[in-house]
């Protein structure tokens, strides 16, 4: 049986302060922190600063993971992707050298965004 290594990530963040930064900066935010596939999936809610909440939550978990893990490098917002499934299930993409598998979880309320993030190696 293989060994793997195990790394985990978490972040809460308040849905204010991020309807706030969308409020001050708008695109020069979004288009820094989000891909343009997020902010399509998030503008399409009733109330998109809950959902970008909660991938921006996802998105600072993940990046604890990875350096959790010895990435030394430099993390940009952007070269981290969570896209849904037809499901619901988010689902992590990245755009950066890495060799292994990140999991994501988000869950909202109206105040709050929480997620966890897992990233394995081999």
């Amino acid at each position: 049986m293989a060994v793997v290594d195990v790394f985990i990530g978490t972040d809460l963040v308040e849905v204010s302060r991020i309807r706030s930064a969308l409020e001050k900066t708008g695109d020069r935010f979004l288009n820094r922190i989000y891909t343009p596939r997020e902010q399509k999936y998030c503008q399409s809610k009733a109330n998109p600063e809950i959902h970008f909440a909660g991938r921006f939550a996802a998105k600072e978990a993940i990046m604890k993971a990875l350096k959790s893990s010895g990435i030394h490098e430099p993390i940009a917002f952007s070269s981290i992707e969570i896209q849904s499934s037809k499901t619901g299930e988010p689902i992590v993409v990245l755009a950066l050298k890495c060799s292994g598998i990140c999991k994501v979880s988000i869950s909202h309320t109206d105040s709050l965004a929480i997620a966890s993030a897992i990233y394995t190696m081999e």
